[in-house]
């Protein structure tokens, strides 16, 4: 290869003036270069820091907007008036005024025949604090009937002792003492024809991404089979064992446990649970399965009602899915 040698570059002043302009345009580009990309990196940083900010002040918002779906479940084992009950699931020591009476006023001017609550009332993790769920608890108590079954947080405390001594205990007898129907695998009759049954799941069943295939047999082991001539509503913390619950015999199963999703994406779609199953779809709403006829259970339709929360823990952003105080009117008749 060719190389200028000291004559060529004495005697060709113009290959010296070539090689300096080409210097000079390269550490130009590149000062060019780096002043356009500054401004472009800040605006793309500015615009994510606004998208954050704008969705944390509405994810803020929209954790204290109570909001109140309504369902109206039909079945021909109900007779005369419509029952009016109020669900409520994982508050997690979250608060709607002084003492939840924001909370309170909401449910008393719903006039419900009876407070059913699903679990995860609290929250349990590194410290657990009943004291907010027994407050409220009593408050409702001195209202309406009252039932509660247990949830994952619920069921923490009992598993645990090592870590929360006998608070368990105390959660119970609190509730018991203010008149609360405590259901953990338990039972009892809101009427003749309407019975509320409380099934605590195994931590098996809460383990993260997968967890193990419930039967119906599971259920029946803990809580029993229930009579086929009453209507029967499970209180089930978790929403993804709606087949099993329908083939033990529930005409109606409450649950909730999943937040809402966190952030609700169009077709009520979560974006992620607790037990992070990512684009959930039974993380809300109204859903249904038809049960053939089994030895010892009529065919039946079974709906199941997944309540989105009334409070967040860990994870504290609710998008698109404001806190829920479900309303279920039971009603004589056959599903449409």
């Amino acid at each position: 290869m060719w190389a200028p040698t000291a004559s060529a570059w004495s005697s060709d002043p113009d290959w010296r003036k070539a090689i300096r302009t080409d210097l000079i345009f390269n550490r130009t580009e590149s000062s060019y270069n780096a002043g356009f990309r500054k401004p472009a990196l800040f605006g793309v940083c500015a615009a994510a820091g606004g998208i954050l900010g704008a969705a944390l002040c509405e994810s803020l918002l929209e954790r204290n907007a109570l909001t109140v779906p309504e369902y109206v479940i039909r079945s021909p084992k109900l007779h005369g008036r419509e029952r009016r009950l109020v669900f409520l699931s994982d508050l997690h020591n979250c608060q709607f005024g002084k003492n939840n009476e924001r909370l309170i006023r909401m449910i008393s001017a719903l006039r419900p025949d009876a407070v059913l609550i699903g679990g995860g009332m609290m929250t349990v993790k590194l410290r657990a604090d009943i004291r907010r769920t027994v407050r409220l608890a009593e408050a409702l108590a001195e209202r309406f009937p009252v039932f509660y079954g247990d949830g994952n947080h619920e069921s923490r405390l009992d598993r645990d002792r090592g870590r929360y001594g006998d608070m368990y205990d105390v959660l119970r007898e609190r509730l018991e003492a203010c008149g609360v129907v405590h259901l953990p695998d338990g039972s009892a009759d809101l009427d003749p024809e309407v019975r509320i049954f409380g099934l605590t799941i195994t931590e098996n069943y809460y383990t993260k991404i997968r967890t193990d295939r419930m039967e119906a047999s599971y259920i029946s082991s803990r809580i029993g089979d229930p009579d086929p001539r009453q209507f029967n509503i499970l209180l089930m913390h978790s929403p993804i064992f709606l087949e099993a619950s329908a083939a033990w015999g529930a005409d109606l199963v409450l649950s909730g446990h999943f937040h809402g999703g966190t952030i609700r994406l169009p077709g009520n779609i979560g974006l992620m649970t607790p037990q992070f199953q990512f684009f959930s779809k039974v993380v809300e709403g109204r859903h249904e399965i038809f049960v053939p006829e089994k030895p010892g259970i009529p065919a039946h339709a079974c709906t199941m009602l997944v309540s989105a929360g009334l409070g967040t823990h860990s994870v504290n952003l609710r998008i698109n899915n404001c806190p829920e105080i479900v309303l279920a009117v039971l009603q004589p008749g056959n599903e449409e």
